[in-house]
């Protein structure tokens, strides 16, 4: 009896795993499908350089959309991972375990937080800020930046504190055995080994950062153009497609769905770049 159902767990989960991998190759035939012709169309170095987004006159420039969405993810990169990764080293190894209790907590309701309450959030509270001290609209790059920091915490938080408690206490106390300070045992013993998880959770944040839309509708200031400064104005590609989905057709609505295409192989080129950094360290 128990060998039937481990059998029948094993289809379960290999029927689970081809249900997931199915659903992904339909998506990707999806886009590319309807993305390949309209680049096409549009023209390759047209769509992915040009600088004017202007569908009612057939221009389809997404490079300001482009920049402005790698910059805005650099910012919350910038804003987030170290206070991510500091925070998750203080709960692995400095936190008392009654305030873990009431910390640990907090950051999971943090990653249960809708979007659009974020959104409003910064709206409300970043964005006056932003614009006493840059004397600006207060929507831009920068407030972007930051509300995205926010929003990727949980996941780099959580995914680097289980890293770094999955490292063996051997190494800590090895380190520790031969005269190091805590806090170097931690950041040349601890984290080196924990590296691979903690990277996983950096890019499952920039794919969050990236991908992230009401949220930047509220605050990013939505103008299709080329970034000038941190304070600046943007739209992102995300942005872009929610913004204009809803009323495109013909070729408008292939151009947005060109975007998403080229949003995804984004995102897999960074995926692919930082795989390639960790397995360099690792060698």
């Amino acid at each position: 009896m128990s060998k039937i159902k481990e059998k029948l767990m094993k289809i379960v989960f290999l029927l689970c795993a081809c249900i997931s991998i199915i659903a992904v190759v339909i998506i990707c035939l999806f886009i590319f499908a309807n993305g390949v012709p309209a680049v096409g169309k549009i023209g390759f170095f047209d769509f992915i350089f040009g600088t004017h987004w202007k569908p009612s006159s057939g221009e389809f420039g997404i490079f300001p959309m482009i920049v402005a969405s790698i910059y805005v993810t650099a910012g919350a990169i910038i804003i987030g991972v170290p206070i991510g990764l500091l925070t998750a080293i203080f709960l692995a190894k400095y936190c008392p375990k009654r305030l873990y209790k009431v910390i640990k907590p907090l950051i999971n309701l943090l990653a249960s937080i809708p979007s659009i309450v974020y959104g409003f959030f910064c709206l409300v509270v970043v964005v006056p800020i932003i614009q006493e001290l840059t004397n600006t609209s207060g929507k831009g790059i920068l407030t972007a930046s930051i509300l995205l920091g926010i929003m990727i915490l949980p996941t780099i938080i959580n995914t680097a504190e289980s890293s770094i408690r999955a490292v063996p206490d051997m190494y800590y106390e090895g380190a520790l055995a031969l005269g190091a300070t805590k806090e170097r045992s931690i950041f040349k013993t601890v984290i080196p080994a924990a590296k691979s998880g903690i990277m996983s959770g950096i890019i499952l944040g920039i794919g969050r950062a990236i991908g992230e839309t009401m949220a930047v509708v509220m605050i990013a200031g939505n103008t299709p153009i080329m970034p000038r400064g941190i304070t600046s104005s943007v739209r992102t590609l995300t942005s872009n497609i929610v913004m204009e989905m809803a009323y495109s057709s013909g070729l408008h609505q292939k151009a947005l769905i060109a975007t998403a295409m080229v949003l995804f192989v984004l995102i897999l080129i960074i995926n692919i770049c930082f795989s390639i950094i960790v397995r360099k360290k690792e060698k």
